[in-house]
């Protein structure tokens, strides 16, 4: 018999609908000893005959897995998302299982014993887990809370983190990705976390930090729309307007959005970037506008997700092509995390979150 909770995400801004549905699991599950590594993240990969959310789960399963068991870190643009989009199709996943307790023991064990790699560690650990409790239980976990805590003892004077800046945009190559990430990650968090006093005193500095550094690309500022929208203001009711009207403006004809228009960024050959409408930038505006409050049913977003089912690959995923340079492309995997919260956050059946 399946088990189901009910919960209404108000702290990420999604709302199940009352279709009740069961939830998706590929047919064999990916496991971190059976995980093989997908294949290249390919421009040229053909499109999938159908829309499939299966696929997709199992395309960020196997990404996020063979990663840890490769790498044995964690990564925005694959683990990380991952936590984010993965319980949006079912929460009780094996793989979803393992991979939140490898950012556990990451907060548990490695930090204890050796302390993070990085601040940017910290700051992405606890948004993504925040985001992770979010999804399921709706609880804060002490694991979640001790990140959230560690984050604010890293918080610079201005305000900010020092951030990983290997110029790999739109993650990795400022410090002020790391201040928005960090107010998605208390905006997000559960249990009224924001009102704690370490939270208030950290909100008060990160709310300077962006009044003096103002977000140096659309895409940061959406990410401070989608911390906005659940009642922590990061932006004025004027900045949030302008930035739901440019995202809707940014729209391509066939009704994508391109992750390039979201920013100025320039590739490491001098080539102009992307034309074509790919999964990050339209998930991605999707998913925030949704959370800004823009309707399920808008026209503009139906397109949009129109979109993603008609251009998701044979793989499962969606493909991105990186804003560096040719090679790798595994912004791909943070476009297919954001294409399925956007399918989910649109769709009228919605799987329901259940219990981790």
């Amino acid at each position: 018999m399946t088990t189901w909770r009910w919960i209404v995400l108000g702290s990420c801004g999604v709302l199940l609908c009352g279709s009740l549905v069961q939830p998706v699991a590929a047919a064999e599950p990916v496991t971190l000893e059976n995980v093989q590594a997908p294949g290249p993240n390919k421009s040229d990969e053909p499109l999938g005959k159908e829309f499939s959310l299966e696929k997709a789960a199992t395309f960020l399963d196997s990404a996020s897995l063979a990663w840890q068991k490769q790498r044995q870190c964690f990564t925005c643009h694959t683990n990380y998302a991952y936590l984010y989009a993965r319980p949006q199709v079912d929460a009780r996943a094996a793989a979803h299982q393992t991979v939140r307790k490898f950012a556990e023991d990451l907060v548990e064990k490695r930090w204890a014993d050796k302390g993070p790699r990085w601040d940017a560690e910290v700051v992405a650990t606890a948004a993504a887990l925040a985001f992770n409790d979010a999804a399921t239980t709706n609880k804060l976990a002490p694991l979640t809370r001790q990140a959230l805590d560690k984050m604010w003892t890293l918080q610079r004077e201005d305000g900010g983190w020092k951030w990983i800046s290997c110029g790999w945009p739109p993650m990795e190559s400022d410090d002020h990705y790391g201040a928005c990430l960090a107010a998605v990650a208390v905006a997000v968090a559960p249990e009224n976390y924001r009102q704690t006093p370490a939270a208030q005193a950290g909100i008060a500095k990160l709310k300077a930090y962006i009044a003096q550094n103002p977000p140096p690309t659309l895409h940061h500022t959406a990410m401070l729309l989608w911390a906005s929208s659940t009642g922590e203001a990061f932006l004025t009711a004027e900045q949030s307007k302008a930035a739901v009207e440019k995202l809707l403006s940014l729209q391509q004809a066939d009704g994508g959005w391109r992750l390039p228009s979201l920013g100025d960024w320039k590739r490491d050959n001098g080539d102009p970037q992307s034309m074509d409408s790919d999964g990050y930038g339209t998930g991605f505006t999707i998913y925030v506008l949704r959370q800004a409050g823009i309707p399920a049913d808008d026209a503009k977003l139906q397109r949009g997700v129109e979109w993603l089912k008609k251009n998701q690959r044979e793989s499962g995923r969606w493909f991105t092509h990186s804003l560096k340079k040719d090679s790798q492309h595994f912004i791909s995997h943070a476009g297919t995390a954001f294409a399925v919260m956007a399918i989910q956050a649109c769709d009228g059946k919605r799987t329901a979150a259940v219990t981790k």
